[in-house]
C-alpha cells in the first residue's frame, strides 16, 4: 500500500466520499452521490456500481511476500487480544465495542475478519497449553516455526482456511469470486479451481481482462514508482476533470445570474422554506468551496509531497502498533532476515499454491512497465513542448545553438592556423 487513497482524499471534497464499504457495500449507488471509494472487497462489486461512471485502480503484491505478510499481520492484530485472561472475554469485549464503534476496526476488513479471529482463538489455545505446562525456555530463532507461541508458517498455509482465504486470493479478488462475492455461484467456482487445477486458468483470464479494464495497476514492491505513477496517471487526469468541471460550473452560475433578478419575486414568502433552503445552500457553498480549494491548489507535485508524508507516518505507525502486538507472543517476532531463513521447501510450496496468483503478478508488472513508458514519454513530449511554445525556452535554445557554432568555428580556426605554422616549418 502507498496511501494511495490518501493522494484521491487530496483530490475530493469530504462530502464527495462514498461511505465506507470494506467488507461489503454500505450504500445505494442509486442515490448516494459520492465519487470516491476505498475498499477490500473484490471485483464483482462492480456489479451494483454505473460501470460506465466507474474508474478502478488497484495494486499488487508479490505472492510470496503477500502470504508472508498475511500471515505475520493476522498474528499481530489477534495478538493484541491477549491483554485478555481468556478468549471468552476477549469475544465479549468485541462484541460490547462493534455495535456503536465509529471508524473501522480490522474485524470489519475482508479478509482480515476471518483471519483475525482463527488467529485470535489458535494464539489463545497455545497460551493456556504453555500455562498447563509450566514454564518452558524457548531458544529457536525461527519466528515461522515456533509452534509453543504461534501457529507456525507451514501449518498456516495447509489448514483449509487459508486454502479458502489466503491464496491465490489476489487472482480471486481481483476476478470477484472470493467467499465476499456478490456473485452466488463464487464458492462453487472456487471449490472446482481448488479440485481441478486446470480451471483455474479460465479464472486466471478473466483476472487479466479486469486489470486490463483498471485505470491504473500499481505493485507493491515499487513504492516509490508506483506512487509517481499514480499521481501522473490517476491524480492528473481527475485534476483535469476538475478543472473541467469547475470551468462549467462557473459558465453555468454565470448564466444563472442574469436570470436570477427576473425570478426572485416569484419565490413564496415563507420564513421555513427560507430557513431550510438557505441551510442546504450554505452546506453546498461549504462542500463547494472546500473542493474549490483543493481544485485550484492541488498539482502533481502535491501530491508526491502528501504520498512521502503519508507513508512517512504510515510506516512509524505500523512499527509502533507491531512492536507492542508482538511483545505479547516475545521471543516471536518477524522480520526480513526472518523470511530470508525459511525453508526452501516452504517458499516451493507457497509458490506452488499461489501459482495462479504469481501468474497474474507477471501480467501486472508488464501491465506496469507499459504505463511507465507511456508516462515516461508524456512527460518528455510535455517538457519538449514548454521548452517550444515558451519564448523564454525559445530565445535559451537560440542562445545555446549560436553560442555551439562559435565555439565550433574557433576550433576550426585554431586547427586551421596551426597547420599553416606547421607547414611553414617544413624544410624543403
Amino acid at each position: 500500500m502507498f496511501c494511495a487513497c490518501s493522494f484521491l482524499k487530496r483530490l475530493y471534497a469530504n462530502a464527495q466520499e462514498c461511505p465506507r464499504s470494506y467488507d461489503k457495500l454500505r450504500f445505494d449507488p442509486r442515490k448516494q452521490e459520492c465519487r470516491l471509494l476505498a475498499t477490500h472487497d473484490d471485483y464483482s462489486m462492480m456489479s451494483k456500481l454505473p460501470k460506465e461512471k466507474t474508474s478502478v485502480v488497484t495494486i499488487l503484491r508479490n505472492p510470496v511476500d503477500r502470504i508472508f505478510s498475511t500471515y505475520e499481520f493476522s498474528i499481530e492484530v489477534a495478538a493484541r487480544f491477549l491483554v485478555h485472561p481468556n478468549l471468552t472475554s476477549a469475544t465479549k469485549m468485541v462484541g460490547r465495542l462493534r455495535p456503536g464503534a465509529t471508524g473501522v476496526s480490522t474485524l470489519d476488513i475482508w479478509p482480515w475478519k476471518y483471519l483475525v479471529p482463527w488467529m485470535r482463538e489458535d494464539l489463545f489455545a497455545r497460551r493456556d497449553a504453555r500455562k498447563m505446562m509450566g514454564s518452558i525456555d524457548i531458544k529457536r530463532n525461527d519466528p515461522y516455526n515456533m509452534e509453543e507461541m504461534v501457529m507456525p508458517l507451514q501449518e498456516y498455509i495447509n489448514d483449509p482456511r487459508a486454502h479458502e482465504l489466503v491464496h491465490n486470493g489476489e487472482t480471486f479478488q481481483v476476478a470477484g469470486l472470493t467467499n465476499n462475492s456478490y456473485f452466488a455461484e463464487s464458492h462453487e467456482v472456487r471449490c472446482c479451481v481448488q479440485k481441478h487445477k486446470i480451471l483455474g486458468e479460465h479464472v486466471l483470464e478473466v483476472a487479466k481482462k479486469r486489470l486490463d479494464d483498471m485505470l491504473y495497476v500499481g505493485l507493491t514492491e515499487d513504492h516509490r514508482e508506483s506512487a509517481t505513477m499514480f499521481a501522473n496517471v490517476v491524480g492528473a487526469q481527475v485534476i483535469s476533470q476538475a478543472l473541467t468541471e469547475n470551468s462549467s460550473m462557473e459558465s453555468a452560475a454565470n448564466s444563472k445570474s442574469g436570470q436570477g433578478s427576473s425570478h426572485s419575486e416569484s419565490l413564496p414568502d415563507n420564513d421555513d422554506n427560507q430557513d431550510s433552503t438557505s441551510d442546504h445552500k450554505a452546506d453546498e457553498i461549504g462542500s463547494t468551496e472546500d473542493l474549490e480549494e483543493k481544485k485550484e491548489t492541488m498539482t502533481v507535485g502535491k501530491l508526491m509531497e502528501a504520498y512521502e508524508g503519508c507513508i512517512s507516518s504510515l510506516r512509524k505507525t505500523q512499527s509502533r502498533r507491531r512492536k507492542s502486538s508482538l511483545k505479547r507472543i516475545s521471543p516471536a517476532n518477524f522480520s526480513k532476515e526472518d523470511r530470508s531463513r525459511v525453508s526452501e521447501v516452504v517458499i516451493e510450496q507457497i509458490r506452488s499454491l499461489n501459482h495462479l496468483d504469481f501468474e497474474l503478478y507477471k501480467y501486472a508488472q508488464e501491465i506496469f512497465a507499459k504505463q511507465h513508458k507511456h508516462v515516461v514519454e508524456k512527460l518528455s513530449s510535455m517538457e519538449s513542448e514548454s521548452m517550444f511554445n515558451n519564448p523564454g525556452g525559445i530565445t535559451m535554445w537560440k542562445f545555446f545553438s549560436s553560442a555551439m557554432c562559435i565555439v565550433v568555428l574557433l576550433a576550426l580556426l585554431f586547427l586551421f592556423v596551426n597547420a599553416r605554422r606547421r607547414m611553414s616549418k617544413v624544410k624543403i
